[in-house]
């Protein structure tokens, strides 16, 4: 839940084009001029790709389900070896982007599916006999999710806020059998998960998270629902992420910030509460890990300065060192999985010039395999350039860093710019594949660059609290000297920068053309937060407190008195240059109205504003037409306010 949230509009993984420009029904449009059809036309080459999400193996055969698109949004499928067919197993109108096999016979497989992008998931259950599908929750305004299985296969633990719509308690249920659900762990707050069984299904590790800076464990009896704190009691500002059970239930590894500025992997002796850490050598996070059956390997990855290393530790030997796997191709890694065979290790790969897809390490002989291969439409990865990393001082001096997409080389001059501000905040911007956002870069010859401010993750927790509180505008101010790096380049255009963003990055987006109207050209707001105090009142009461801890709480005067000083809602009169705002009317997180009041409050004071609000969508748009239409009115925004004349 902590550092790697990725925010759906934004996410190079699900940008498609539609071979019209003409908006559909479920669109509210204001303010946008008709977009014409040779706009799609000429983006669909770089927008008709896919990726391959990896989900789970199969418990039994080497096989394995991942999620991909075909039709409007993303859905389950079959591949039953290294680049074999995918085969199709849902079919909904929603996006389905997990699935969890019963981990014994692998007869069916779990997954959760919200509507309309509101977020409240409930749990089905799809047999593979013959394709049925089973609701398994409640069906209603409730939020529910995070399955672990039991390892008898009987159980599934998971969280759910069923019973008041905010408190994320913790449930056990037979799958086959809705009629035994048990609430078994009455919680308050948001931030409550199922981590893992223990080995013997007596026990389970859950998660209580605080913040993106504190978080705890507790082992709860399944017998008793009773709960007991496994970390320190009443500990502060440390974070404690994934973990699992070894093998003989005696311990548990996990990864922790505790006594570090990274994240590190570690193990828990439960007996005698000894902590052993096998990476305080690697000064940067450990992201993920995954344990093998066997219990005989361990693999894990390290975010390196935004570029992925993957290590292996063998247990078995005396020093238990961990050494680097060489034989998969440099990129962002993620989805680290053994098979249940224990002798097969599946991790995602992602570049600048592939999208996400899915290869396999034989750990007896290091053989790497690759299961999937998804098509890039009209986009040839030669023609695509790797990120540069680039940094720059800050208004206090502090190093900020960030990608570089240079555009085609054939664009001579100084060329326009996008800053894309990622959200989270604690997110982390990473050199991954731009999928349509590369027509900007080869067709329309403008250069991106994705900033990582002071409260991203991947550079230290001191660095990840830096824009806490009343810092807020200390992040802001980050990009104002980015703005200024800009103006140093000799290949790049300062008098053409747009700046983008959603969520948080919203926020950003909006507070940079208050602060820095004078050096930006036009903006483009997805889903952003125009003012704290309005946000923290509508966001929904599950995540609440967790946002409270991130940027202050609205019920402390003082704190409300700040909110109400740098709200880009309040300092509208500053922004003067275009702005584009998409929203979708179903988030849960910032809700439509962050978006309405800006855009009223802005049109009021003569700024030209475009809109666009899809009402089947939320936390960003994840359907293909309703992506395609947005993508589309982009090129036209941008064509019109940071191209115009060039």
């Amino acid at each position: 839940m902590k550092k790697f949230l990725i925010f759906l509009l934004l996410s190079h993984q699900l940008i498609f084009a539609q071979d019209s420009a003409s908006p559909t029904s479920n669109l509210i449009i204001s303010g946008i001029p008709s977009i014409p059809d040779t706009i799609a036309e000429s983006i669909r080459p770089y927008s008709e790709f896919r990726s391959g999400v990896f989900c789970d193996w199969h418990p039994k055969r080497q096989e394995m389900l991942i999620s991909t698109r075909f039709g409007n949004v993303p859905q389950i499928h079959l591949v039953s070896m290294p680049l074999g067919a995918r085969k199709q197993l849902t079919f909904s109108n929603e996006p389905i982007t997990n699935a969890s096999y019963e981990p014994i016979r692998g007869d069916y497989f779990l997954f959760t599916k919200d509507v309309g992008g509101n977020e409240f998931s409930q749990i089905y259950r799809y047999n593979l006999s013959d394709g049925s599908i089973a609701l398994l929750t409640d069906g209603k305004r409730s939020q529910n999710g995070g399955i672990a299985w039991s390892r008898k296969g009987k159980r599934v633990a998971y969280s759910s806020t069923a019973r008041n719509g905010t408190d994320r308690d913790i449930y056990l249920m037979d799958p086959l059998d809705t009629s035994s659900k048990k609430l078994l762990l009455e919680v308050n707050g948001g931030g409550w998960a199922v981590i893992d069984w223990s080995p013997d299904d007596k026990q389970l590790l859950v998660s209580e998270e605080i913040s993106a800076n504190e978080s705890h464990y507790w082992l709860v009896d399944i017998a008793t629902g009773t709960k007991k704190e496994l970390t320190a009691p009443g500990e502060k500002g440390v974070y404690y992420g994934q973990a699992k059970f070894n093998k003989s239930g005696t311990g548990i590894y996990f990864l922790t910030d505790k006594d570090s500025e990274f994240s590190r992997f570690a193990f828990l002796d439960l007996l005698t509460k000894n902590i052993t850490y096998y990476t305080s050598s690697i000064n940067w996070d450990v992201t993920t890990f995954d344990v093998a059956e066997d219990g005989k390997r361990i693999a894990f990855i390290a975010n390196e300065g935004g570029i992925s290393k993957l290590y292996l530790i063998n247990t078995t030997t005396p020093s238990q060192q961990y050494f680097l796997i060489r034989t998969i191709p440099a990129g962002v890694y993620a989805n680290l999985s053994f098979h249940k065979d224990s002798k097969h290790l599946l991790v995602s790969v992602n570049t600048a010039q592939n999208p996400a897809d899915l290869y396999v390490i034989s750990t007896s002989n290091g053989k790497t395999e690759r299961w999937t291969e998804s098509e890039m439409g009209g986009i040839a990865p030669g023609a695509l350039r790797s990120a540069d990393l680039v940094k720059w001082k800050s208004f206090d001096g502090k190093e900020i860093s960030g990608f570089y997409y240079k555009p085609a080389a054939k664009f001579t001059g100084k060329r326009p710019i996008i800053i894309n501000i990622h959200g989270g905040p604690e997110g982390q911007s990473l050199p991954v594949f731009q999928g349509a956002n590369n027509f900007y870069l080869n067709e329309l010859g403008v250069a991106m660059i994705y900033p990582n401010v002071r409260g991203s993750s991947g550079y230290g927790k001191t660095f990840l609290k830096a824009d806490n509180g009343m810092k807020r505008e200390e992040s802001v101010k980050d990009i104002g000297a980015l703005l200024d790096w800009v103006a140093q380049q000799p290949e790049l255009d300062a008098s053409r920068i747009m700046v983008m963003g959603g969520s948080y990055g919203g926020y950003m987006t909006l507070a940079v053309a208050a602060n820095y109207n004078d050096k930006i050209r036009c903006a483009l707001d997805v889903v952003g937060i125009s003012n704290f105090n309005t946000f923290l009142k509508n966001t929904e009461s599950y995540r609440r407190d967790l946002r409270r801890v991130e940027y202050g709480d609205e019920r402390d005067t003082a704190m409300a008195a700040y909110f109400e000083k740098i709200a880009p809602y309040n300092n509208s009169d500053k922004i003067k240059k275009p702005l584009f705002i998409v929203q979708g009317g179903n988030d849960p997180r910032v809700p439509r109205t962050e978006s309405v009041q800006m855009a009223d409050k802005l049109r009021s004071g003569g700024t030209t504003v475009w809109y666009l609000e899809a009402n089947d969508e939320g936390h960003g748009f994840r359907k293909k037409n309703n992506i395609d239409f947005q993508r589309n009115a982009t090129v036209l925004f941008m064509k019109n306010y940071l191209l115009d004349g060039l």
